[in-house]
C-alpha cells in the first residue's frame, strides 16, 4: 500500500504544479486580466468548501463516491482544452475539477494516517512532492503553446484516477465503514479559532499560489528562474517530510503556531525583496515550514482530535485550501490589479492573524 500511495500522491500533486504554476501564466498570456483570472481560481476552492457540508449530516464519504469523484476530476481536466478561450467555460471546468480534488484527498490522507501513521506520512507524502517539481521542471522547458499545459493536466489526471482507484478497491472493506460513534456530533464552532487560524493561513496563501510566478516575471525575474525558486522551495519540503517524524511526537498545536508566525516572515520578505535573488530562495526555504510542517501537523493534530476522522479530514481541505484558497485567490486578484507592490505585505498581515488566532487556540484545547 506505501507504494501505491506514493504514486497517487506523485500525480495527484503534478496536477497541482500545472495547476498553480502554469495555468494562471498561460491566462495571462491569452488575455485574462488579473481580476478574471482571480476569479477562475477561486472556483474550485469555494466548491472544496461548500462539498464537506454535504457529508455532515451522516452522508459518508466511501468507495462509490471516491469513485465518482475521480471520474469527475478526470473529465474536467479534459474540458479544460474546449474551454480555454471561453471564461465561463473555464470557469465550469474548474469547479467540476474543484469538487473532484476536494473529495479525493481526504479520503486517501485517512488510508495514509491509518496504514502508515504520522511519523511515517511524510516519507511517504513526499512523493507528491517530487511529483510537483519534476512536473515542473519539464513543462517550463516544453510549455510552447497553452494546449501543452492542458495535456498535462489532463495526462495527471488519468494517472491520479487510475492509481487512486486500484488504492480504493484494495481498501473497500476498510473505508467502508463508518467513522462516526454513534452519539458523537461534528462540531466546528467548539474549536473556532483554531478552524479561523487555519483558514486564514490559506488566505495568505492566495497572493503565492496564483501570482507569484506574475508578480517575479513582471518585475524581471526570468521564467526559468521562478521555477528554479518554485522548485527550491519543493526540495526543502521534501526534505521536510522526510525528516519531520520526530517533530510530529511534540506539540502539534505549538508547531502550527511556529509554522505560521514564520510564513508571515516569509511573505514580508517577498514584499521588501522582490528581486533579490538570494533572499528570494531565503524565502522559499521557509516552505519547508509554511506547507510541509503546517500541512503535517494540522492534519495529525485533527486526526487525534476528532473522532470523526474522514470528516475532520474533509472540513479542513474544505475550510482552509477550499474557503481560504477562494478568499486568497479572489483577494490576491483584486489587490495585484490596484496595488500590485502591496500583495505581499498584505499576505504578511494575515498570516499574522492566522498566527494569534492559533496561538489563542490553546485555550481552547486547555479548556477541553
Amino acid at each position: 500500500m506505501p507504494v501505491l500511495l506514493a504514486f497517487f500522491y506523485f500525480c495527484y500533486f503534478a496536477i497541482i504544479a500545472v495547476h498553480i504554476i502554469f495555468l494562471p501564466k498561460v491566462l495571462s498570456n491569452i488575455g485574462y486580466t488579473p481580476s478574471e483570472i482571480g476569479i477562475i481560481f477561486a472556483a474550485a476552492p469555494l466548491v472544496r468548501f461548500l462539498v464537506p457540508f454535504a457529508f455532515i449530516k451522516g452522508v459518508q464519504l466511501n468507495h462509490h463516491i471516491f469513485n465518482y469523484a475521480l471520474l469527475l476530476m478526470s473529465l474536467s481536466a479534459f474540458a479544460f482544452y474546449p474551454a480555454l478561450h471561453s471564461f465561463y467555460l473555464l470557469l465550469a471546468a474548474n469547479i467540476g475539477l474543484g469538487i473532484g480534488l476536494s473529495l479525493i484527498l481526504p479520503f486517501i490522507e485517512v488510508i495514509a494516517l491509518e496504514r502508515i501513521g504520522k511519523e511515517r506520512y511524510g516519507k511517504v507524502r513526499l512523493f507528491g512532492s517530487v511529483g510537483f517539481i519534476l512536473v515542473s521542471l519539464v513543462l517550463v522547458n516544453v510549455l510552447n503553446t497553452p494546449q501543452t499545459a492542458i495535456l498535462y493536466l489532463i495526462a495527471m489526471a488519468l494517472a491520479t484516477a487510475g492509481f487512486g482507484y486500484v488504492i480504493a478497491t484494495r481498501e473497500t472493506a476498510q473505508i467502508n465503514r463508518s467513522d462516526t460513534p454513534s452519539g458523537d456530533s461534528f462540531t466546528l464552532v467548539k474549536y473556532w479559532r483554531l478552524w479561523s487560524g487555519l483558514l486564514l493561513m490559506q488566505v495568505s496563501f492566495g497572493a503565492f499560489y496564483n501570482f507569484f510566478t506574475i508578480y517575479e516575471t513582471e518585475r524581471g525575474i526570468s521564467l526559468n528562474m521562478t521555477i528554479y525558486l518554485w522548485s527550491f522551495g519543493v526540495i526543502v519540503e521534501i526534505i521536510m517530510l522526510y525528516f519531520q517524524g520526530a517533530l510530529l511526537k511534540r506539540n502539534l498545536l505549538g508547531i502550527l503556531q511556529f509554522t505560521t508566525a514564520f510564513t508571515a516572515l516569509r511573505w514580508l520578505l517577498l514584499f521588501l525583496f522582490p528581486t533579490n535573488i538570494a533572499l528570494l530562495f531565503v524565502s522559499q526555504s521557509i516552505h519547508a515550514l509554511s506547507f510541509a510542517l503546517f500541512h503535517s501537523a494540522a492534519i495529525s493534530y485533527l486526526f487525534t482530535l476528532y473522532a470523526h476522522k474522514k470528516l475532520a479530514q474533509q472540513f479542513f481541505f474544505g475550510i482552509s485550501y477550499g474557503l481560504g484558497g477562494f478568499l486568497g485567490a479572489l483577494g490576491a486578484g483584486y489587490i495585484y490589479e490596484l496595488w500590485p507592490t502591496q500583495l505581499f505585505l498584505v499576505a504578511s498581515g494575515v498570516a499574522l492573524c492566522s498566527f494569534a488566532l492559533l496561538r489563542s487556540a490553546s485555550k481552547e484545547a486547555s479548556s477541553q
